[in-house]
């Protein structure tokens, strides 16, 4: 706490500092009186230029007294103008009046995502969600994959996690609504809790972003931010409707806004419920073993999804105070045959009885999250702060089978506390606290900020893998941003990072024997101690943004670093998803990484082209190694797999080129390529785990201006060109190349005079039979989902609008 108020007398005494220089807010509406987001403001003399945010609200500081000219203009809308005298005590309101063709909803979201990029040093990308409609996959992380260096562990129909330039798990930091989402996210069978249809942008860092978000950050960030506030004197809402041919899923998502001048609410509700789903092949080798697929279905993968979000605050133009909270819960099945350790063992009859039934072995996932977000605008400060619960409750379940000293029969005495079935659980429980200060002073933008974690994970079942822990993080940093000039912006950061984990003891609940002097002597085999691991690292980071008319050009460097989670220190046990016998090693040292990153772009008449290539080195990567060992007395002879440590080289990078054809016809290309060696250790000279192959999607994209009776109509056509993975880390299987062709299609049409928005998309048009290497399923020869028709339909409406 002293530590804190220490900060905040800072603060305030800088404040107090810089109190002669003057502000300049405003917002930007609509005739409608609906806030406008992403519209570019200009302020004269000076040139100052920047984007309103989702409330339409802008922002100039450090400025001295005197005349401004202030102009706001974008797409589809007249340019507005005001004339002010500094100093001025209230907003001013620039209202936009609609030009004859209003197509606002596409280009501003792209003029957003282009200034990002040219403020960012990292390499950025940012979607709405209108390309989340476009997209629709299994999963909010799915539907991200189309982006270059975006991939996904797919893990069935509906779950999957991502990876970043082919890092991963711990690597890579989701944050949703300003908070670091905390779910099992170490496991690769396990996905994300979040609902797609409440994201409403969605920010993608790619590389090192650790001198922000801390630790985990240190392969890139996955940043989900909230819907924008309903404008001033609103109430409406929207009814999405969902359909997918390949798993025969059906679902639908409600939401109902409103707003008084400055309190509002809004409330979403989301209902999925699918189906097992096909693949192209009628069998499948699980470990040389030949499993028929019944129908082309993959068994038991089948599911149910649920997202229950409500989000209420308090808006003025100085203070903002909002309030979300969120249930998300799915319940869904694994892959029958590919589960535990007798898959020959599996009822067959039963499961293909019914493609939509949910049997063992099985997983319930419940997240819940309360999170509060607050802004405080005073002088030339922004203080932000974010402070959040979490609870992630998961549990797996699977018929009880015996190995090494376990009892043939589950002992009765154990049904009390732990159920035959269930195989595993986890509860985590997560409090988070992020405090930040945007200053401006000058031409300098300072954001110096703290981050507070703590984590309780306890853990049941009669199986063990990994330990009950309790983890601390806590972090401080600073961020400057430069404008040198109107080219060029410097950035700089430093940050100290300080982690504590707790790993608690575990021993076995059925006796293993051991002999001595010819007498056999049980005893309970520790497979867990007590432990205590502190880990503290300060990192940095350096760039520079140099943007001209038609050429942007930004670099980074810095260095990151990452602690060791529960698993990779504790783990001591029978992974039944990979057959595996998984060991941790409790003397791992931290992570740490230097990268640097270059993205040039260039834009001019219908070209426009950028290129982000990217370097990267591990002093100490940690991994799963395979080992030549094989634990016969607690893992029925699986293939041990210990976690260690070896440098890394990464590099590759992405390629984005788009030529306008025709007006309304566009091609583009998204290359993708990763390559990564280890330096040291005992697979020198091999790739890492689940890199990913090189990879080339072509697109054409037909966009007409106007259709009788359609608007924003589009057709879309992907050929997706993967190469083969031939570079492996056993027991990896090389994978080979494939093609796939993905189709959308969509536009909005008036029935009744309501406004639909329909989208249909075609994945895997032909049906092609193929194996995606960072899929959850490669190693027994999976195949990726068939043929998948979407169709999804969004129905706004308006219930009270500004104007009545």
């Amino acid at each position: 706490m002293k530590f804190i108020g220490m900060i905040c007398l800072y603060l305030l005494c800088l404040g107090s500092a810089q109190a002669q220089k003057l502000t300049l807010s405003g917002n930007v509406r609509n005739v409608a009186q609906r806030p406008l987001q992403a519209v570019k403001v200009i302020l004269q003399p000076g040139s100052r230029t920047l984007l309103t945010d989702s409330a339409g609200n802008f922002r100039f500081t450090g400025l001295s007294g005197g005349n401004y000219n202030v102009s706001a203009s974008t797409d589809g809308y007249h340019t507005a103008t005001a004339t002010v005298y500094l100093p001025v005590t209230q907003p001013i309101v620039l209202i936009l009046t609609p030009s004859r063709h209003h197509l606002h909803d596409v280009v501003i979201t792209d003029q957003y995502a282009q200034l990002r990029k040219k403020e960012e040093s990292l390499n950025v990308e940012v979607v709405n969600s209108d390309f989340i409609q476009r997209n629709l996959g299994g999963s909010l992380m799915a539907t991200l994959s189309r982006l270059p260096g975006i991939k996904t562990i797919g893990i069935g129909s509906g779950q999957s996690k991502p990876l970043i330039r082919g890092l991963g798990f711990n690597r890579v930091v989701v944050v949703d609504k300003g908070v670091k989402h905390e779910g099992q996210q170490w496991g690769a069978d396990h996905g994300l809790e979040l609902d797609q249809f409440a994201a409403g942008e969605v920010e993608i860092i790619k590389g090192a972003a650790s001198f922000i978000y801390g630790s985990d950050a240190i392969g890139g960030v996955i940043n989900v931010k909230q819907a924008p506030i309903p404008a001033a004197h609103t109430m409406g809402g929207s009814v999405d409707l969902i359909g997918k041919t390949n798993n025969n899923l059906y679902g639908t998502s409600v939401n109902l806004y409103g707003r008084s001048k400055v309190w509002f609410f809004d409330a979403r509700a989301t209902y999925q419920n699918y189906g097992d789903y096909r693949v192209p092949t009628d069998k499948v080798s699980v470990y040389n073993y030949p499993v028929s697929l019944y129908k082309n279905h993959l068994r038991n993968t089948a599911g149910t999804e649920t997202g229950l979000h409500f989000s209420t605050g308090y808006v003025s133009d100085r203070f903002r105070s909002v309030f979300y909270v969120s249930n998300v819960y799915s319940k869904s099945g694994f892959f029958a045959n590919a589960h535990g350790l007798e898959p020959r063992q599996v009822d067959t009859r039963l499961h293909d009885s019914s493609s939509r039934d949910v049997q063992l072995p099985s997983q319930e996932v419940n997240h819940f999250k309360v999170i509060n977000r607050s802004t405080y605008h005073v002088e030339n400060h922004q203080l932000e702060m974010e402070l959040g619960y979490q609870r992630n409750f998961r549990q797996e379940f699977s018929n009880y089978i015996n190995h090494g000293y376990m009892p043939p029969n589950y002992p009765d005495s154990m049904r009390v506390r732990i159920p035959s079935t269930l195989e595993r659980e986890f509860d985590k429980h997560v409090y988070s606290l992020n405090f930040r200060d945007v200053i401006s002073l000058g031409k300098h933008t300072v954001t110096a900020g703290i981050n507070g974690e703590y984590q309780d994970n306890d853990r049941s079942g009669w199986s063990f893998l990994v330990p009950a822990f309790n983890q601390t993080l806590a972090g401080a940093f600073v961020y400057d941003k430069f404008e040198l000039n109107d080219r060029i912006l410097l950035h700089g950061a430093l940050r100290y990072d300080y982690g504590r984990i707790n790993m608690f003891r575990y021993a076995d609940w059925f006796p293993s024997y051991r002999d001595e002097d010819n007498t056999r002597t049980p005893e309970y085999l520790v497979r867990a101690d007590n432990k205590t691991r502190t880990f503290n690292s300060l990192v940095w980071s350096v760039g520079m943004n140099y943007n001209l008319e038609d050429f942007t050009i930004k670099a980074n460097v810095g260095k990151s670093f990452r602690m060791p989670i529960a698993k990779e220190l504790g783990a001591n046990g029978v992974n039944y998803h990979y057959f595996s016998y998984e060991k941790g090693n409790a003397d791992l040292s931290p992570e740490q990484s230097y990268q640097a990153d270059l993205s040039v772009g260039f834009a001019h008449n219908r070209w426009s082209v950028q290129v982000s290539p990217f370097y990267n080195y591990f002093s100490n990567y940690i991994y799963l190694n395979p080992t030549s060992a094989h634990d016969y007395f607690y893992g029925a002879g699986n293939q041990v797999f210990q976690y260690t440590q070896s440098r890394v080289a990464r590099y590759g990078g992405e390629v984005d080129v788009k030529y306008q054809l025709l007006k309304s016809l566009t091609a583009e290309a998204l290359g993708e390529y990763v390559y990564a060696r280890q330096l040291s250790g005992d697979k020198k000279g091999f790739t890492l785990p689940f890199s990913p192959p090189a990879s080339l999607l072509l697109n054409l994209t037909w966009s007409p201006q106007v259709i009788r009776g359609l608007n924003n109509t589009y057709l879309s056509v992907d050929y997706r060109l993967t190469s083969k993975q031939n570079r492996i880390v056993p027991p990896e299987l090389v994978s080979p190349g494939y093609n796939i062709v993905n189709v959308q299609a969509g536009t909005r049409i008036r029935l009744y005079n309501q406004p639909v928005m329909v989208s249909l998309q075609a994945q895997n048009l032909f049906n092609t039979r193929y194996l995606n290497h960072t899929s959850f399923y490669r190693l027994i020869n999976l195949p990726e989902a068939g043929r998948n028709i979407i169709l999804s339909l969004k129905v706004p409406f308006q219930l009270v609008s500004s104007k009545n």
